[in-house]
């Protein structure tokens, strides 16, 4: 299909020819699906959406689809996407990581993403284990969770609460949905592009090769939150979350933050304005 000449783009235009390598049943494939579906509801021009990410199975994404991608080091998905929001304020940015890239070596950046409140929206796939480096105990990993040689007792650490840390911290939009849900997700998705602020989409996306448990997923995720503009409210519905809670816990009205930008000129002005 000419997508140019008919304006009208489908899910396969946002994907690459690449084939995932995730292990079968992985919920990434799910939520690589709902990512370009989102892309083809919304009808972004493919040249208009750049896709950002870290290390690990959920930062491969970039990869797998068709529009502008950055694979960039451990950790530091966030400042990068934020440096290019804040250049190309016409770019759709996206952002992809997984519990470890994002919460732990991340984990800072994390944070004041949330509060520099830039238009970027964050899909963290969360299996709660070190996946692509074969099954350690993750910032989100139970603490009794023995499945590790490395932790054969647990960690003895209380998990990561990433959605508390989100609303904390500043973030305007915060969901979560499951990968075995891909409707939920692709909505989710496409509301959390349309609302101007930093948006974090938390994904519960089982890894059944480290950690089969998380099969049953699919039996424990709950649909519960319905978004409120209110924080308050937003904390009470996290105070008794069981941590499978689904749906758009928060919608917030802070203005993203847009830098002042100074009229364009030519490399040979910018040079002029510091010559000696």
């Amino acid at each position: 299909m000419d997508t140019l000449a008919s304006n009208e783009y489908v899910a396969q235009d946002y994907k690459s020819d690449l084939k995932p390598v995730w292990c079968p049943g992985c919920g990434d494939y799910s939520v690589i699906a709902s990512i370009t579906k989102a892309l083809a509801e919304l009808q972004l021009v493919p040249e208009e959406v750049a896709f950002v990410s870290g290390i690990g199975c959920s930062s491969r994404i970039p990869a797998y689809s068709s529009v502008y991608g950055f694979h960039g080091v451990h950790g530091r998905a966030l400042p990068i996407a934020t440096g290019l929001k804040m250049a190309r304020q016409d770019l759709t940015v996206l952002v992809a990581g997984g519990d470890g890239d994002g919460f732990s070596i991340g984990g800072n950046h994390f944070m004041h993403a949330c509060r520099r409140n830039v238009d970027l929206t964050y899909i963290v796939m969360d299996n709660s284990v070190y996946g692509m480096t074969k099954g350690q105990a993750s910032p989100t990993t139970e603490a009794d969770w023995g499945g590790s040689k490395l932790t054969p007792n647990g960690t003895g650490l209380l998990p990561f609460q990433p959605l508390e840390i989100a609303l904390s911290a500043g973030a305007s939009f915060i969901g979560r949905a499951f990968s075995g849900q891909p409707g939920e997700l692709t909505r989710q998705i496409c509301e959390g592009i349309h609302h101007k602020g930093f948006s974090f989409i938390h994904v519960l996306s089982p890894c059944v090769t480290y950690r089969p448990e998380q099969r049953a997923y699919k039996d424990r995720v709950h649909q519960e939150w319905q978004p409120t503009a209110d924080r308050t409210e937003a904390f009470r519905k996290l105070l008794d979350d069981d941590g499978f809670s689904t749906g758009i816990l928060y919608k917030g009205t802070k203005p993203a933050f847009v830098p002042e930008t100074a009229e364009r000129a030519s490399f040979a002005e910018i040079e002029a304005q510091f010559a000696v």
